[in-house]
């Protein structure tokens, strides 16, 4: 019988590694947070003000012009995401790209739910399609970083700045990890559960102004339901990105989101993507010393630095849960299994709120599980 290495004697201090919800930032506890919007409505002097305050901070973080609105909507990203979708597209053609589960699925609403027969450029988990083939006048749909492939845009640069479509970008584990030039950008959506370790459930919808003539001078074929609409007798509704939300938030989600914000003002957008640049390193250093494992996107221009899905020589999804929960009865690393749709393999968020020591701490553990689970 094969002798199995020990136990690594250390263990990363937060092993929180899920690509999402993510680990908090550092620091966090319940207790922490801000009570003094709880209990009250979100249409109270307060409620409006904190809304207010959150949408500030993110504009702030993120160095959005002010050409460009933000607010504050239901659903996550995803609900963010089908809004846009939903009240924008149909005016002119559509390019949807797709490689990974998330693209899939806004290829899938395009041609089934607003059956708008938009063009599909597809590339395999682990690659990125040709951006150069892409038709500007077409209106084009786009992840910004793939979170189940682990592939990501390497800039805007592939965006025209005389485009006639619009750029729709899922940008929900790329903003506040890449520098985003917001002037290529003209549809933007997250949410706060990625790269700032926030809560689910809300989205934030990030609007240029070439989106909000969209809104203003088109009116979709099809019904949209409330919690979609963005416009109110053929203007903008502008309380929405004033944080007048258009159903309930949560406002403890909100004073989460405030927590995070402000240790990110702390730190600056650059010492966000500083240490997610940091972490990834890390993890490439332990990926390039073993050679059982490998990066499911080989490109490293187009690696994600936030979601790094890696293969695992002789893998497969039993092997891959072994190793998962193995590692997670041990305490040394939670939620690191790749996407269901993805090839099996792991996934290690390495996002701003992860510690590269817990990074570093997390290598011999892999050795560990892969050896104790082909064993088994």
């Amino acid at each position: 019988m094969t002798d199995l290495p020990p136990k690594p004697a250390t263990t990363p201090a937060r092993p929180y590694f899920s690509s999402g919800p993510c680990a908090k930032p550092p620091g966090w506890s319940a207790d922490r947070l801000n009570p003094v919007s709880l209990g009250r409505s979100h249409r109270s002097k307060i409620g409006k003000q904190r809304l207010q305050y959150c949408i500030d901070l993110m504009r702030e973080l993120l160095k959005l012009p002010d050409t460009h609105r933000i607010g504050i909507v239901p659903g996550s990203d995803t609900g963010a995401f089908e809004m846009a979708m939903w009240t924008m597209l149909g005016a002119r053609p559509v390019t949807a790209l797709a490689w990974e589960s998330f693209g899939e699925g806004w290829v899938t609403d395009a041609v089934k739910q607003l059956k708008i027969d938009p063009t599909v450029v597809r590339a395999d988990y682990g690659q990125l399609p040709d951006l150069t083939a892409i038709d500007w006048t077409h209106d084009v749909l786009f992840t910004w970083n793939g979170t189940t492939s682990g592939v990501r845009v390497p800039s805007a640069d592939f965006i025209p700045a005389d485009r006639e479509g619009l750029s729709f970008a899922d940008a929900t584990s790329g903003v506040f990890a890449y520098d985003i030039d917001w002037a290529k950008i003209d549809v933007a959506t997250f949410s706060w559960q990625k790269v700032l370790g926030g809560e689910g459930a809300h989205g934030v919808l990030i609007l240029g102004p070439r989106a909000v003539e969209r809104l203003e001078s088109y009116t979709p074929a099809w019904p949209l339901p409330k919690v979609f609409r963005l416009v109110s007798k053929g203007k903008l509704t502008e309380g929405i990105f004033k944080g007048e939300t258009i159903n309930t938030p949560s406002m403890l989600a909100v004073e989460d989101a405030i927590f995070s914000l402000e240790w990110g003002k702390s730190l600056g957008e650059n010492g966000l993507i500083a240490r997610s640049d940091a972490n990834a390193a890390a993890l490439d250093k332990i990926v390039a010393e073993r050679d059982w494992l490998g990066h499911l996107a080989a490109d490293p221009a187009t690696r994600s630095k936030t979601s790094v899905c890696l293969t695992v020589e002789g893998a497969d999804e039993a092997l891959i849960k072994k190793m998962a929960s193995l590692l997670e009865a041990e305490g040394a690393a939670y939620d690191v299994a790749g996407y269901r749709d993805a090839p099996a393999g792991l996934r290690i968020w390495c996002g701003a709120t992860v510690d590269t020591a817990d990074i570093e701490a997390l290598g011999p553990w892999l050795d560990w599980a892969y050896a104790t689970a082909k064993a088994a």
